[in-house]
């Protein structure tokens, strides 16, 4: 038995800000999804790439810019079903894009506060203005997403490929992409204000008015892991056991924290590893460096990684995966750590 705290406490254990803020977002990233108005753009933008390289160019960047403003996941669900039609006739050349894909969104979604569950965790939890959060941020996103583009360009080849399949329009529902995009500024300044409750309620109200069945596709099961990922964590930092171990790590230490916070993410996955650091720092820019990078590497590290390699439905595509996804996370890992802390604190 882990505690004896009640069952009743267990709902205390819980962050909830974050899970109401997490709910808003899921729906209304679903909402411009199921608008059809990302597909529409990604088609477009694809329509007159010539080359392999241009179109797995366009892809990455699409990814990434994606996962910046709405979240990491809902980007995979827009532009890999997109890059499997498009590559019907290259299913070696489709496993590959959605390698770079993911490697995407773990990039881009690690600039803002919205983009992934662990950013929006540490932005309610240490009350932090977006502006604060993106500046911190930009530096280590400018760099792996410059570092992706270019290992982009080098891994793809300039051979011209057909993607006529690709070119049918996607249906668009206007007034429900309107509505959702109108929302979205609303209910970052309401639950900035610490009034989620409200603002979660008008974003339910306003869309379920319009679309109602919308909310059957909402990923409610990410909303439930992120609610025992709270429970459980806390209940095992509360154990003396676990308390001992934390203190052998000394994460008091930043150089520390930082390397555990990569490690932790390659075990357990990058969320989970938020919500641990946190209740034993508070250093909350070098646990967002450490868990962002983290989420690199094995395809545990983040969820984003999981999401998009069980929708490429290609069994090689796990394996072949870490070759791109290990060296990355070295290389990132090793040029912030040197950056931040400097070359003399590296042994």
């Amino acid at each position: 038995m882990l505690t004896k705290l009640p069952f009743t406490h267990y709902p205390a254990l819980v962050d909830w800000p974050t899970i109401y803020a997490l709910m808003g977002l899921l729906i209304l990233t679903t909402s411009v999804e199921q608008s059809g108005g990302l597909k529409r753009v990604a088609t477009w933008i694809i329509k007159n790439m010539k080359s392999e390289r241009t179109v797995a160019l366009s892809l990455v960047s699409s990814a990434a810019l994606l996962s910046m403003v709405l979240t990491n996941d809902v980007a995979l669900f827009v532009l890999i079903p997109l890059t499997l039609s498009m590559c019907k006739t290259s299913e070696l050349l489709a496993t590959k894009i959605i390698i770079f894909e993911a490697l995407a969104v773990n990039a881009g979604s690690s600039l803002t506060p919205i983009g992934n569950p662990q950013n929006l965790f540490l932005w309610q939890r240490f009350n932090l203005s977006i502006g604060t959060f993106l500046y911190q941020m930009a530096l280590l996103v400018a760099f792996m997403v410059t570092t992706l583009l270019v290992l982009t360009y080098v891994s793809f080849r300039n051979e011209t490929i057909d993607l006529s399949s690709s070119r049918r329009e996607s249906p668009l529902d206007s007034v429900l992409l309107k509505s959702s995009l109108a929302l979205y500024i609303p209910f970052l300044v309401l639950t900035k204000l610490h009034l989620a409750p409200y603002a979660l309620g008008i974003v339910v109200i306003v869309l379920a008015f319009l679309r109602r069945d919308l909310f059957k596709t909402v990923d409610w099961g990410l909303i439930a892991v992120f609610v025992l990922m709270f429970i459980a964590l806390r209940l095992l930092s509360d154990l003396d056991t676990v308390k001992a171990f934390m203190s052998t790590l000394h994460v008091e230490q930043t150089t520390h924290l930082f390397v555990s916070s990569i490690l932790a993410s390659q075990v357990i996955s990058n969320v989970p590893s938020t919500i641990a650091m946190v209740e034993y720092s508070s250093d909350w820019k070098t646990i967002a460096y450490g868990v962002n990078i983290g989420g690199y590497g094995f395809m545990i590290g983040s969820l984003a990684n999981l999401i998009a390699l069980r929708m490429a439905k290609d069994s090689k595509i796990w394996i072949r995966f870490q070759l791109y996804s290990v060296p990355f996370l070295f290389i990132t890992s090793l040029v912030t750590y040197l950056s931040l802390f400097g070359a003399t604190r590296l042994f």
